[in-house]
This record gives C-alpha cells, sequence and structure tokens, in this order.
C-alpha cells in the first residue's frame, strides 16, 4: 500500500442517548453541534477543518459505548486543559488527567463521556 496522510479517514462514537451525547460534546468543546439523520441512524458531527479527519457521535443499534477496546484520541486544541476541565461538569469523569508524553510528542489526557465511552485527548501544549 501506499504511504497516506492520515491513518484514520472517520470515526464514529457510539451513544444511546442522543441529546444527551449532543449536550455532552457540545459543552466540552463549546459549540453547537450540527446533526444529521441518515439511514435512520442519528449522527452529530464533531468540528474539523474540511480537509481534516473528521467524526461524528452516532446512535446505532450496532454499536455500543464501551470503555474497552480501540482509544480514540480527540484533538485538545491547543491545550487539552481547555476542553478536559469541561468533562466533569458535563457530565463524564475524567480518567487522566493532563499527562506529558516523551520528545516533545505533547500531552494526553483520558476521559468517559456520559455514554460510557473511554476517550482520550491530545494537545501539543
Amino acid at each position: 500500500m501506499e504511504m497516506v496522510t492520515n491513518a484514520i479517514n472517520w470515526f464514529e462514537i457510539p451513544v444511546e442517548d442522543f441529546n444527551r451525547a449532543k449536550q455532552f460534546y457540545s459543552k466540552i468543546f463549546d459549540f453547537d453541534m450540527p446533526e444529521h439523520e441518515m439511514e435512520g441512524m442519528k449522527m452529530g458531527f464533531l468540528l474539523c477543518e474540511k480537509e481534516g479527519v473528521g467524526g461524528a457521535i452516532i446512535n446505532d443499534p450496532n454499536n455500543k459505548p464501551c470503555t474497552e477496546g480501540t482509544t480514540i484520541y480527540l484533538n485538545g486544541g491547543k491545550d487539552l486543559n481547555t476542553v478536559l476541565n469541561r468533562v466533569q461538569d458535563a457530565g463524564g469523569s475524567v480518567l487522566m488527567a493532563k499527562t506529558q508524553l516523551p520528545d516533545e510528542i505533547g500531552y494526553i489526557a483520558m476521559f468517559t463521556d456520559t455514554e460510557g465511552n473511554r476517550l482520550g485527548l491530545h494537545s501539543h501544549n
């Protein structure tokens, strides 16, 4: 296979209560989440540049929220603490505080959302 720009093209975060999840992600990222219905599934889109890797929360009976398995690290912007500091007030839980990675890679943190998904945040500062 040829070298690609991004290892991921799209991701979906499963949710059971779409409105609760939409409110959570809208609050921690401080934006009004656009939503769309496709093939009977409700989707709420996370913000990104048009050329960037996109993702959404999705209410799909074939996918269930979980704390095990693949970890998605959402972009925490300039300083992930801005987002992380909103997690508890929005109904989630902080699992790991902002932690520096080696070799100028940046910082990560972990949280669970209102649906029971375990996710990470990453920022360079």
